[in-house]
């Protein structure tokens, strides 16, 4: 028995020595070898990640496929392959005739790594109900049901937050988008695209959609600094990572590729089929022309002046201050030379409001200088990859 206990504290007492050894020489190592644990541990966590989509009363869970990675280490690996996001309201009509085109093409075109997204945007027929069948049939194919109506940019934002694929295509469940167009994108963005838009440049529209787009397309391209031809065409294709920083709310859809060009992303435009309306009707009438110039301005502020305000509002501050000098100057010199008097001159008035709604403008640059210095811990940059 002593033996026996002898034996055994032997073993213990050498066991405690090894483990001695072994955390010595952990923490000799522990520096070098530091970055590295970290590393696969990220990598570990992004292979284990599991998202799951709300598609009615079930829940489709999507597990990320083990034969299909990245080569760059930098990004996690993807569930899939091509992820399609289609924002839908009210298209029963459409949405069989769709799902036929599209298993078509996705199924041999991604073998078989796809996800489709169906975004209803408060529909009050059937569409869901076809859906759900489309689900039971295929769960390549899943959904979310927007209680009420809230607009396509809401829409696209919850499609982008759970879409799984590396690659994301978008485009609208009223036919006139070809699904036969989504190979010669997904080519085109492997070329070393971030975003490719497409351009319908044959376009089946009546007059009155079409004029119009053309004048927004110019006014785009003009103000954004990006030469496209079609901004809002609802065909397009990103890399994961372009959606997964965007941010889309408001009617901020129109302006995908100018807001993805801000962000350092390079983006292009691939001519596509479009087809005439079959069913239905379109959703958007001729006010979003006026709200989209609204939300250009937005656009504009937002992204390119809102770290620095001076540069916009101090600017046309100046303008206006050098416009009601130069106004008041002339007016002077009249005055000087006999030739005018001052209090019969409306015209002095304006300079004067000029000058004062000048300086208000710079005040308010400054000010807003001001504000984004002190939120400057708060900045997001866009980073597209890191070697550390």
């Amino acid at each position: 028995m002593d033996n026996k206990q002898s034996s055994q504290e032997n073993r213990f007492s050498g066991q405690q020595k090894r483990n001695s050894d072994i955390s010595n020489q952990h923490h000799k190592h522990k520096k070098s070898y530091g970055n590295q644990a970290l590393h696969t541990s990220a990598i570990a966590h992004v292979e284990a990640a599991i998202t799951s989509i709300d598609s009615g009363n079930k829940t489709v869970t999507a597990k990320p496929n083990q034969n299909y990675t990245n080569r760059n280490r930098n990004i996690p690996r993807y569930s899939t392959m091509v992820s399609v996001i289609i924002p839908l309201l009210n298209e029963e009509e459409s949405l069989i005739h769709l799902y036929n085109a599209l298993e078509k093409v996705l199924p041999s075109m991604t073998k078989n790594m796809y996800e489709v997204i169906f975004i209803d945007d408060g529909s009050t027929d059937t569409s869901f109900e076809i859906i759900r069948d489309i689900y039971h049939k295929n769960r390549h194919y899943k959904a979310i049901r927007f209680r009420r109506n809230c607009g396509k940019s809401a829409a696209l934002a919850v499609g982008f937050a759970a879409a799984q694929g590396e690659y994301v295509f978008t485009m609208d469940a009223d036919l006139q988008d070809d699904p036969n167009e989504l190979p010669a994108l997904l080519a085109k963005i492997q070329e070393g695209f971030d975003l490719v838009s497409g351009w319908k440049k044959k376009r089946h529209d009546p007059w009155h959609k079409t004029i119009p787009s053309r004048f927004f397309n110019f006014v785009t391209s003009s103000m954004s600094g990006i030469t496209l031809h079609d901004f809002n065409c609802g065909l397009k294709a990103y890399r994961s990572e372009v959606v997964k920083t965007l941010q889309v709310y408001g009617e901020m859809h129109r302006y995908l590729p100018a807001l993805a060009h801000w962000e350092g992303f390079k983006v292009t435009e691939l001519p596509v089929l479009h087809h005439a309306r079959k069913y239905g009707y379109s959703k958007f009438g001729f006010s979003r022309f006026f709200k989209g110039f609204l939300d250009l301005l937005t656009v504009l502020f937002t992204t390119r002046y809102v770290k620095r305000p001076l540069h916009l509002l101090g600017t046309v501050g100046s303008l206006m201050v050098l416009a009601g000098l130069m106004t008041n100057l002339y007016l002077t010199a009249e005055w000087v030379m006999g030739l005018t008097f001052i209090s019969q001159r409306p015209l002095a008035l304006f300079g004067i409001a000029m000058i004062i709604v000048g300086v208000q403008l710079i005040s308010t640059g400054l000010i807003g200088e001001l504000v984004v210095k002190n939120s400057l811990q708060n900045t997001a940059y866009s980073i597209r990859e890191t070697l550390d």
